[in-house]
């Protein structure tokens, strides 16, 4: 019969070996949580924005694609409203018509990086705000995965402050420039002429007098097109319905929120006088203020991205 002394013995081994046993398995937990959690998110970044408390308000309770593909479905709603911008007079059946024959020899998908858990996606969306200048911010843009710019935005000579990178540029038919065939071409369309304008532009490489310049494709560029679907979810959601319509800049702000992961925004906001002056050119019309575009409430809901880090806001100088 075994003494007492060796059956105390046995059970404190049981014991640790029941702890010990225990502790690992409850490590293991842990980690196998960690893992599943990793593998569960979009992206490798700090903080991504499908986990943005803001941006899933928004984004996740309404169906919104960023760009205008082959199989898009636009609603007669969206169309209504797209039509009142600049006064459209063509009917949802030449609408229809106009984007078939674009993807006749365009790309029927965009071509953009989709989400991934192993990427984080940073991006700089580039206004053209007064207050670059000697802001000398011209690294950080350019040390982010994709550079979008807006419009004219300048690069050449002004490298120090905005950089000398983009990846994107979102324009329309009027405020068209040259491109190079590393750049992609993102169309803001206001109007069926400009969509059909982008066809004429591609076949022809200028078309009217939409631009100053001719709107220069390279043979790749056909890849490097895409085009955003017309929709009133910035205006009605993310502005209240404030304004006539939203600035390029702030439609270039929510399309960045789609495609990227991590968003640095620069070259925002009005000057001491409360107008949208550029960093390119002297402003003449020292009563401009934000033109049609509901400027105050546009900047309002940019700092609430910026207070809740759901963007990374960079004032300028």
């Amino acid at each position: 019969m075994k003494n007492p002394t060796f059956r105390m013995a046995a059970k404190i081994k049981i014991l640790l070996m029941f702890s010990v046993s225990s502790t690992i398995l409850f490590f293991l937990s842990v980690i196998t949580d960690q893992l599943n959690v990793y593998k569960q998110r979009s992206c490798s970044c700090e903080k991504c924005l499908s986990e943005d408390k803001m941006f899933q308000f928004h984004h996740v309770s309404h169906s919104v694609k960023p760009f205008l593909t082959a199989k898009s479905e636009l609603s007669e709603e969206d169309y209504a409203w797209w039509k009142h911008i600049q006064r459209e007079r063509g009917n949802y059946s030449t609408y229809k018509a106009a984007v078939k024959e674009l993807f006749e020899i365009f790309p029927a998908e965009p071509d953009y990086e989709k989400p991934s858990s192993d990427r984080c996606r940073t991006c700089s969306v580039v206004g053209n705000s007064a207050n670059l200048l000697k802001s000398h911010y011209g690294p950080l843009i350019d040390s982010q995965d994709i550079v979008i710019r807006i419009n004219y935005g300048k690069v050449k000579g002004y490298e120090e402050d905005v950089g000398s990178k983009t990846t994107h540029r979102v324009m329309y038919p009027e405020s068209a420039s040259r491109l190079d065939n590393t750049t992609h071409l993102v169309l803001f369309a206001f109007k069926i002429k400009d969509l059909q304008w982008l066809k004429k532009a591609f076949l022809t490489g200028f078309f009217g007098r939409s631009s100053s310049l001719p709107l220069l494709f390279s043979s790749s560029s056909q890849q490097h097109s895409s085009y955003t679907p017309p929709s009133d979810h910035a205006h009605v959601v993310w502005l209240k319905k404030k304004g006539y319509y939203p600035s390029t800049g702030f439609m270039t702000l929510i399309l960045a929120l789609h495609m990227c992961d991590e968003v640095h925004v620069f070259g925002f906001g009005a000057d001491s006088d409360g107008n949208w002056s550029h960093y390119f050119e002297v402003l003449r019309n020292k009563k401009l203020k934000t033109g049609n575009h509901p400027g105050q409430q546009e900047f309002a809901v940019l700092e609430e991205l910026a207070n809740q880090k759901t963007i990374k806001f960079y004032r300028g100088y």
